[in-house]
């Protein structure tokens, strides 16, 4: 049958099959593995008459893509090619690239690329840094991290489509944006080397970075933590606040602790509270107000003390029982716990529910005085006038971790291990609140606008990772911690703010997150799974990522300056990370230490710290898609994984999968969540912030199929004695394949609850 082939102009023409063969002949050279044949006989089922000649291009990508399996992995690397192809042909009219100065021009033209790179570079700087774009690298992307730049990242016009730049332009002209006011005999090194450092995956951006940096959008801290107070005027703000960081791409931690219960009074007494559910329902509203430019939907957590006395009904916000007027189910939900908690727990006790209102020096000392708060918290158990409930222990916990379980997003933070072993000192500058995705610890105060004497406080954190997975040896990563620490403390300075209290946070603080990505694969080369044969790897690793952003803020604080509450971090009493870490890990490693940080410590009195905070362990699920990593520290769920997105379904390999296939340690293959669980205590002896950790069970390891409560419990009390902070998502398999909803971030495993997330990169990310 003969087949027209419609081209843009209207014009028909006949199908030209000697077109289709050099195109694949150039996508499938030195790929084994792989058909040609298998390509065009997939794509040729699907062509019809008066197809466009756009349309024939994308079968043929579809056809590689739908052809990606375990058995022919790389056709991942096929499917790529041919979008990359795809791409230049349609923003640069040819397959080769103009100068850089050229596609910069053109897309200041077209108000996508910011003005300002013009006065900052000259002609002659930028054609420097041209000629040392690789396009090349383009081709080692996968068909997932293709789809991500052309999904996500590439700048482009969302409305018709039209794409204004390739990859390797994205990574040379987010390096030139962020080391623009570098000095000039610097800068263009430190331009090439964070370029190579980028666009070869050592270092990983979050999706606000990625997709923004360069553009006259100036807004890219990942995760943004707002705290409210008890007033309607710091309600009202809180809810302003959030509007305005959802429509910049941020997702969002609301702290709601402070809000009064249900039923107390309000001035005189002759009105009664409504309680936090109504206020909550506001907060939701804000967090869905705006499409966050195309990228993705808002997103939120709301963090609050679980002796809340409304704590019997805002742990089943989310759960899919109840009414619209009793269920806020389009946030997420994190619980607070400290010492006090489990020890009620463990001995039998009870755990009394308060009204904030009613003791708000119990709030306060709950984040800034563990001593005190349990002194205050027996005697507000003593006095009769005040409202209270008292539930036994096991049940509270029981409530907390069914919901849980259910829903997969009812998450946790350890208040005390959050103050005693962080960058911040507790009685100046206490941790009431994570974020999003449960990684960051900032402080935070109420907002309240009216109230001039008091200074709110929205706190920011900007991302990125390191990708352990292509590290070597550990002093390898000094050069990639160092161009981290320096991209994002410039990034600070560069972007605007939306909100004041967010401003004189950040400016002040200048705090960063910098994680770890590919964990999997960088147990996998050594042989390695989850378990006591990673430890002291794991150990000697983290150890040098840690001392070396240490060092690298420490060495901004001799060349630049110390951030202005510098003295409120332990980091100024030369403080760091591994020196207030709960000691129980010393039973799971060897405690010898390998860097001389003494001397980091003495430079750190001496110099102070550029940075508050500068480790943090994201999801970063679509950063690592970019760069063919497994997700963060998580351990794979397969070997080959699918991605739900708007453009049908996308296959990713496990990186090396060829020679590796029998060595990673698949999620569900462990017969409990405890192996992780310990390397996560490992690496947060080190870390200033948290981990985003999550708990995964598969229930054919139970008797009787089903999770025990038991042995939730017990995983629950691991993590606080180990010392991990927080717990994010939980997990469940109940046996079926595995596929990512790329539009709502659920991971459905036939009726399981889901794990991956992009929102917090992603608030690397």
């Amino acid at each position: 049958m003969e087949i027209l082939v419609k081209k843009r102009d209207g014009r028909l023409e006949d199908f030209d099959l000697d077109k289709v063969h050099k195109v694949l002949d150039w996508a499938t050279e030195s790929i084994s593995g792989v058909s040609i044949s298998e390509i065009e006989l997939r794509a040729n089922i699907q062509l019809y008459d008066k197809i466009p000649a756009d349309f024939i291009h994308e079968l043929l990508i579809k056809s590689a893509a739908e052809l990606i399996s375990d058995s022919t992995p790389n056709y991942q690397y096929v499917a790529a090619r041919l979008v990359n192809y795809k791409l230049r042909k349609e923003v640069y009219g040819s397959f080769d690239p103009p100068p850089l100065l050229d596609i910069i021009k053109t897309n200041i033209k077209h108000t996508v690329y910011d003005s300002a790179i013009l006065d900052l570079y000259t002609e002659e700087e930028i054609n420097n840094l041209g000629n040392h774009i690789k396009h090349d690298r383009d081709n080692t992307f996968t068909y997932a991290g293709m789809e991500q730049f052309r999904g996500k990242y590439l700048v482009q016009d969302r409305q018709s489509k039209v794409i204004y730049e390739t990859p390797q332009i994205l990574y040379m002209m987010i390096a030139a944006t962020l080391f623009s006011t570098y000095p000039t005999q610097t800068r263009i090194k430190y331009v090439k080397d964070f370029y190579d450092a980028i666009s070869l995956f050592y270092i990983s951006l979050p999706t606000p970075i990625m997709a923004g940096v360069r553009t006259p959008t100036r807004q890219f801290s990942s995760c943004v933590l707002i705290e409210s107070g008890d007033s309607l005027d710091s309600i009202n703000s809180t809810a302003t606040s959030i509007v305005k960081y959802i429509s910049k791409k941020a997702g969002i931690g609301i702290g709601v602790g402070s809000i009064r219960a249900i039923g107390s009074k309000v001035n005189d007494g002759s009105i009664l509270h409504t309680g936090l559910i109504p206020f909550l329902k506001y907060f939701q509203a804000a967090v869905k107000s705006c499409s966050q430019g195309g990228v993705r939907g808002g997103a939120a957590t709301c963090w609050m003390p679980v002796w809340h006395y409304e704590f019997e009904d805002l742990v089943v916000l989310k759960n899919n029982k109840g009414t619209e007027e009793n269920r806020i189910r389009h946030m997420d939900y994190g619980f607070q716990f400290n010492k006090l908690m489990y020890e009620r727990l463990i001995t039998g006790g009870n755990i009394t529910l308060f009204n904030p209102a009613d003791c708000t020096d119990l709030y306060e000392a709950f984040y800034a005085d563990q001593d005190k708060f349990k002194e205050l918290y027996e005697k507000y158990e003593r006095k009769t006038s005040i409202r209270k409930k008292v539930l036994p222990a096991l049940e509270v916990f029981s409530k907390f971790l069914v919901e849980r379980k259910d829903t997969g997003r009812i998450y946790l933070m350890n208040v005390d291990h959050c103050n005693e072993h962080g960058s911040f000192l507790p009685e100046i500058a206490p941790v009431r609140m994570s974020n999003l995705c449960a990684e960051i610890t900032l402080p935070t105060s109420p907002l309240s606008y009216e109230d001039t004497n008091r200074e709110g406080e929205i706190s920011l954190c900007t991302l990125s990772a390191i990708n352990w997975g292509i590290i070597d040896k550990p002093s390898d990563l000094e050069k990639y911690c160092d161009l981290a620490v320096r991209a994002l403390d410039n990034l600070i300075d560069y972007q605007t703010y939306p909100v004041v209290d967010a401003h004189r946070s950040t400016i002040a603080r200048r705090p960063l997150g910098i994680g770890i990505i590919n964990l999997a694969y960088f147990l996998a080369k050594r042989g390695l799974k989850y378990d006591e044969s990673a430890h002291e790897v794991i150990n000697e690793y983290a150890e040098a990522w840690s001392y070396y952003l240490i060092k690298a803020s420490n060495n901004l604080a001799k060349e630049s300056g110390r951030c202005p509450k510098s003295h409120e971090t332990r980091y100024a009493l030369g403080i760091t990370p591994n020196m207030t870490y709960k000691t129980e890990v010393d039973d799971l490693i060897d405690n010898k230490q390998q860097l001389p940080w003494g001397e980091l410590q003495d430079d750190l009195k001496q110099y102070g710290i550029r940075n508050s905070t500068l480790m943090a362990l994201m999801p970063a699920e679509t950063s690592a898609q970019i760069s063919n990593s497994t997700n963060g520290i998580e351990p794979p769920r397969a070997l080959v994984s699918y991605k739900q997105s708007k453009d049908g379904i996308m296959a990713q390999v496990v990186p090396g999968y060829y020679h590796l296939k029998n060595k990673y340690d698949l999620l569900w293959d462990q017969s409990s969540p405890e192996g992780y669980l310990k390397i996560c205590a490992i690496l947060q002896k080190y870390i200033d912030q948290s981990i985003s950790v999550n708990t995964s069970y598969n229930p054919a390891n139970f008797e009787d199929g089903k999770i025990s409560m038991s042995a939730m419990i017990s995983d629950l009390v691991t993590c606080y004695k180990y010392g991990i902070k927080t717990l994010y998502y939980f997990n469940t398999h109940d046996g079926a394949g595995d596929t990512t909803d790329e539009e709502t971030h659920h991971t459905y495993d036939g009726e399981s609850t889901q794990i991956d997330d992009e929102e917090c990169e992603a608030c690397a990310i």
